[in-house]
């Protein structure tokens, strides 16, 4: 039996995974086309290449309109502000998310509400959501998360019904598509980040989806210092913000989306062989896909880890046995927002909860906090850019683990901290 890297055994995987971003001369070119240009800046808005990127990207998406932004908390706030949220107006998320899903609320100067998850597959439980909702509800963000949807049947008919609008958080899911309709497009609004671990990325960046036309005209106003496009005919007027994206960023982010069908395939089908190979090996197993994904993106591949195929050790001590074995790997990757570090929230700050019941010292929810400190496996999508080799080493890495599991019975559990 092999003695595990942790104890100073020699580790599986000595080499790093494939680098992200991935890019090459198209890259080049059109960045140095933007810099000899000399038109650099998000004015006029939409730029030149933000102009092409919002009609491409929204098109990718089967959405009508794009409007690219700052990043993806921009996006959600003035998808907010957008759709009509007034102050004081509570908004439903999902606890198990980004810190940000929920202070784009605060910042639209609305109360978030939060709701636990699906076991299933750590998406906002649609049955928690038509629970939280009360007459102050005025809008819902389910967010896609990992590698899965949340179930936008059953979220999306509750919403009608009770008048609120929809924005879809996909800062996960660039490509996704739930029964053959695109991320983004099935809700009022979609959301997107392209931060820099994102499936796409300039860095940094966001872009606000939408088919509905006079909710663009109040997205492009909002992102560019409250001035109305020059096709604006709905006379939305409010003070905006500079969230304009340059057009360096624009430019990358339209080759980046050239890659973006090819990688897909490359990680489905790196995630399918993965899926095999770990068939075998008891106390884990992926997240099972939702057949209405007919698309999915990896963003994250998300295992769930069951202490008691590995002897009863704790998903952390796995997780840093696994990383000694040279395979990244995260388990508080997110925490249920009321409990995230980054949650620094202090009531008397935020004029909209006078007379708001919120009170989030007393928020629980069960399935997220289990997930997020003890059942959740994050496996950064570039592990599955690579080949079969590299799957073959996740995989042989696992199952070292489960067979020697007594060698964890005296490591201790490390500090785990949230990423993004």
């Amino acid at each position: 039996m092999a003695r595990l890297a942790i104890k100073g055994g020699k580790p599986i995987r000595t080499k790093p995974f494939p680098g992200w971003p991935e890019f090459g001369e198209e890259e080049k070119k059109v960045l140095m086309l933007v810099l000899q240009g000399r038109n650099w800046g998000g004015y006029p808005s939409p730029n030149t290449y933000a102009k092409i990127l919002n009609e491409r990207f929204a098109a990718f998406q089967g959405a009508r309109y794009g409007v690219a932004c700052a990043n993806g908390t921009v996006s959600l706030e003035v998808a907010l502000k957008a759709g009509g949220l007034r102050p004081g107006d509570e908004v439903i998320v999902p606890a198990y998310t980004w810190v940000g899903t929920a202070a784009a609320v605060l910042f639209a100067q609305g109360v978030p509400v939060f709701v636990d998850s699906d076991p299933a597959n750590y998406c906002m439980d649609p049955k928690a959501f038509e629970a939280a909702i009360t007459s102050r509800t005025s809008a819902v963000i389910p967010v896609h998360l990992g590698m899965e949807m949340a179930d936008m049947d059953a979220i999306l008919p509750v919403a009608r019904r009770r008048q609120l609008f929809v924005i879809e958080d996909c800062a996960h899911a660039h490509g996704a598509q739930w029964k053959g309709l695109g991320a983004g497009s099935l809700g009022a609004f979609g959301s997107f980040s392209m931060q820099s671990s994102k499936l796409l990325t300039a860095g940094e960046g966001g872009m606000i989806l939408t088919s509905n036309e006079e909710f663009y005209e109040r997205c492009q106003t909002l992102i560019n210092c409250g001035r109305p496009s020059p096709t604006d005919r709905y006379k939305y007027r409010s003070i905006g913000h500079n969230h304009r994206m340059t057009e360096f960023q624009t430019a990358l982010l339209l080759a980046q989306l050239g890659r973006l069908p090819e990688q897909t395939e490359r990680r489905l089908k790196n995630a399918r062989l993965l899926a095999q190979k770990l068939e075998g090996i008891t106390g884990i197993r992926p997240l099972s896909w939702d057949a209405r994904i007919t698309r999915p993106a990896i963003y994250h591949y998300l295992l769930r880890y069951d202490p008691s195929g590995f002897g009863g050790t704790h998903r952390d001590v796995f997780l840093r046995s696994l990383r000694a074995e040279g395979i990244p790997a995260e388990g508080a990757f997110y925490e249920p927002v009321y409990r995230a570090p980054l949650w620094d929230f202090r009531r008397e700050n935020f004029a909209v909860f006078a007379g708001s019941q919120v009170d989030y010292s007393k928020v629980r929810c069960p399935v997220a906090e289990k997930a997020a400190y003890e059942e959740s496996v994050w496996l950064h999508h570039s592990l599955l850019l690579g080949d079969a080799n590299d799957v073959r080493d996740i995989a042989e890495a696992i199952a070292k683990i489960q067979a020697s599991a007594g060698e964890l019975a005296d490591v201790s559990r490390p500090t785990q901290t949230g990423s993004f």
